[in-house]
């Protein structure tokens, strides 16, 4: 007696498949990303727990807002932190030069009567020369930067006092005290919305649907393998969804804050240099390997002082930012900034070998401290526990990229 088998139908096995294939890419571009995606999932899941913890004022229009003005010093040094550790160095400076720079720009308009924009820009090369000196001696004497910022922590310290003669200095001119505080104006007609918010939110969704289509394209043009028409389609549903969300709480307030679109700016800027240029290219190399990169030609001493006067241009804004927040120039500014910046960093996807990282990514980490401080804040936690928790945080996120790095390496 015989038996028969009937070969299963193409229908039979398609659908298995495809399943199987749109899973495997799915979990491969976890691995790819794990520690932005884990630091995504982290961010939201801290937001829903604080959001229910203050019963819904977390996310209110107004803390919104103030969440953002409130972290936009320490997120705009945590993106020049973060570009810092990925070519393999360190700037514990970044404090004292804030404060600093605050209040050399405090002694030109307050005393000097500069005209703010004009002191703004000066602020600016301060921070540019203090970047390109300490840059100079990292890179081309060959001091490490550990002991060259923190002997620059202790000189701009020491500095900021001399200026200020142990004083603060108010008050700032309007103008320049909305660098900080103020908002984009209203236009247009009269509706319930902030009409320019929701026209910079209309114009984030195209351009993040735009930038997915286009490396979708891109990748199939190149034959690699991309996420499934029904995931990618679910993706950017879920950007256009969160973006939007967003504007509309931004927009039922006061709408977007200058200082985020100075932020965004710097984002889009930095993140372009860091993916795109060839000193992007560069500045991953050295932190990767700097003996190899050497060898391939990159001239890694100009590279090594460009990163660190990027950093000091960055410093010299935050400082703006967060004088202009205070309106004074004060002796005390900066403290820990520069732990707040590196912890950032790497809650965002640094590695201490240097070498990994994105700009994204230390906004991400700073987003998880500024929530975090501000949620706890909302519910009444002390300072002290604030202190332990944040800390507890950053030893997870150090711990999990050496975690993932052991597990690669088996």
């Amino acid at each position: 007696m015989t038996t028969t088998t009937t070969p299963p139908k193409d229908s039979d096995t398609a659908v298995p498949s495809a399943v199987r294939s749109a899973g495997a890419l799915l979990v491969q571009s976890v691995r790819n990303n794990m520690r932005q995606y884990g630091m995504l999932t982290a961010l939201a899941f801290i937001v829903v727990l604080f959001q229910i913890w203050t019963d819904g004022t977390l996310l209110l229009p107004n803390n919104v807002s103030n969440l953002i003005q409130q972290n936009s010093y320490i997120l705009i040094l945590a993106m020049g932190m973060m570009i810092i550790i990925i070519a393999g160095h360190i700037d514990l400076s970044v404090g004292s030069l804030v404060a600093f720079v605050g209040a050399m720009s405090a002694v030109m308009m307050v005393k000097q009567d500069v005209p703010w924009v004009l002191a703004l820009v000066l602020s600016l090369l301060i921070g540019a020369v203090a970047g390109a000196w300490q840059g100079f001696f990292i890179a081309y004497v060959g001091i490490p930067s550990f002991i060259v910022t923190l002997a620059g922590m202790l000189l701009f310290r020491g500095l900021t006092q001399i200026v200020l003669e142990g004083q603060s200095l108010a008050p700032f001119p309007e103008g320049f005290q909305n660098l900080a505080k103020g908002f984009i104006p209203e236009m247009g007609p009269y509706t319930q919305y902030h009409n320019p918010t929701l026209l910079l939110g209309l114009a984030a969704v195209v351009f993040l649907l735009l930038r997915e289509w286009r490396d979708r394209r891109r990748q199939l043009a190149l034959d690699l393998d991309v996420l499934p028409t029904g995931l990618w389609a679910t993706k950017c549903v879920a950007l256009t969804a969160a973006v939007v969300a967003f504007t509309l709480t931004l927009a039922s307030f006061h709408g977007v804050p200058v200082v985020m679109l100075v932020m965004c700016a710097l984002l889009l800027a930095l993140g372009y240099v860091m993916r795109n240029a060839v000193i992007g290219r560069h500045v991953y190399a050295l932190g990767g390997n700097k003996a190899a990169a050497k060898l391939s030609g990159v001239k890694d001493k100009r590279v090594t002082f460009l990163v660190f006067v990027n950093m000091g241009v960055l410093a010299a804004l935050a400082g703006c930012v967060y004088a202009a927040r205070l309106n004074a120039g004060t002796t005390q500014a900066g403290l820990n900034f520069e732990l707040e910046a590196i912890a950032a960093s790497f809650i965002g996807g640094a590695s201490m070998s240097g070498g990994v990282g994105t700009v994204m990514g230390a906004v991400i980490g700073g987003l998880v401290l500024g929530v975090l401080n501000n949620g706890m804040s909302l519910v009444g936690i002390g300072t002290d526990y604030q202190q332990v928790i944040k800390g507890l945080v950053l030893l997870a996120a150090v711990g999990f990229d050496i975690y993932n790095k052991r597990k690669a390496g088996s």
